[in-house]
């Protein structure tokens, strides 16, 4: 709070007080009041009113300092009321409560909309659990009935992963809630989504190269298989025409970290597009030109990786091929 504000902010109380004194000096010299006398009576006069002044600024620069600070070492801005004393003077109170106030009512509509975010994601989450029914049951149907391109069976396990993606999307925002870390066996985890894929990977004539693969990591099984199963199938989706799909999934371990490489030899990503897939809905140039893509799924990984701990990154060469790293920190107080 700058003094020179404060006296701009005063200045018609002041003219005003100025303006009193002159008259009050017309008044005392009419009445042939001696020039000492006068002069004692105007020291008193503007004395009085420096001090007020002065006081004023003091009370008031004490509570506006506090706040401003209080407001840029908040990180939670809305916490600032609880971090504020009232202060003692009429107007500060008046702001003290105004400022209680707009903070209950953002209080209240967070809540509301906390609630309304949380019913939406419990209805979500039935409407996936209802869903996967009907979808599994054709799945079978396909299964016992096999079409003869497998175009209806491949059909239904699209419904399928982009169902899964609404669900592990909807608790993403939420995982600290559920998950349980413990020890995960990575061969294990490849083998079962390999499983799962085995007849899109069959149809495409994958080759799929795993080395170093029986190494354990602390993490969630749940989600590293939906993370692993997501990298997969964003390699299918993405293979070259030029030669035969391949993907090779392998581990590097160092003192700190080991981490799980999943490297297909598709198109690869552009250099431009290269800082941006993890992003919210960037789909870039191979999501327009060769795949209809949300940009959800990399976003997702990235999201569940931030929240278990780990650490997700991307190297590529457009036209050669993309290598998704996942490394999982090591604890020294756990013995494998």
């Amino acid at each position: 709070m700058k003094f020179s504000k404060f006296l701009s902010d005063k200045a018609v109380p002041i003219i005003i007080s100025m303006v009193a004194w002159l008259i009050i000096w017309d008044f005392l010299s009419a009445f042939h009041i001696k020039a000492g006398q006068i002069f004692i009576i105007g020291f008193v006069y503007f004395l009085s009113g420096t001090i007020n002044i002065l006081w004023e600024y003091l009370r008031r620069y004490r509570f506006y300092t506090d706040i401003t600070s209080d407001c840029d070492n908040l990180e939670k801005k809305y916490l600032l009321s609880s971090m504020v004393e009232v202060p003692d003077f009429y107007e500060g109170q008046i702001f003290y409560e105004i400022l209680c106030e707009t903070n209950k009512s953002m209080c209240d509509n967070v809540a509301e909309y906390r609630k309304s975010s949380e019913e939406f994601q419990e209805y979500i989450e039935l409407w996936v659990h209802e869903i996967k029914l009907p979808v599994a049951s054709l799945l079978l149907m396909c299964h016992n009935n096999p079409d003869t391109d497998g175009k209806y069976n491949e059909q239904l396990r699209r419904i399928d992963d982009c169902i899964e993606n609404v669900m592990y999307y909807a608790r993403s925002e939420n995982v600290k809630k559920d998950y349980l870390i413990k020890e995960v066996s990575i061969k294990r985890t490849f083998s079962k989504i390999a499983l799962k894929n085995r007849e899109e990977l069959q149809q495409r004539n994958v080759t799929i190269k795993t080395q170093n693969l029986d190494v354990s990591v602390m993490t969630d099984s749940k989600w590293l298989e939906y993370i692993i199963g997501q990298i997969i199938a964003n390699s299918m989706k993405y293979f070259s025409e030029e030669r035969p799909p391949e993907i090779s999934v392998y581990t590097t371990d160092s003192i700190e970290k080991t981490t799980l490489h999943i490297r297909d030899n598709g198109i690869g990503i552009s250099a431009s597009d290269l800082p941006y897939i993890f992003e919210k809905s960037y789909t870039g140039s191979n999501g327009r030109t060769h795949a209809k893509s949300t940009g959800m799924g990399l976003y997702i990984i990235k999201n569940l990786c931030d929240s278990l701990g780990h650490e997700v990154k991307a190297e590529s060469v457009q036209g050669e091929f993309t290598d998704i790293s996942i490394s999982f920190g090591k604890n020294n107080f756990v013995k494998f």
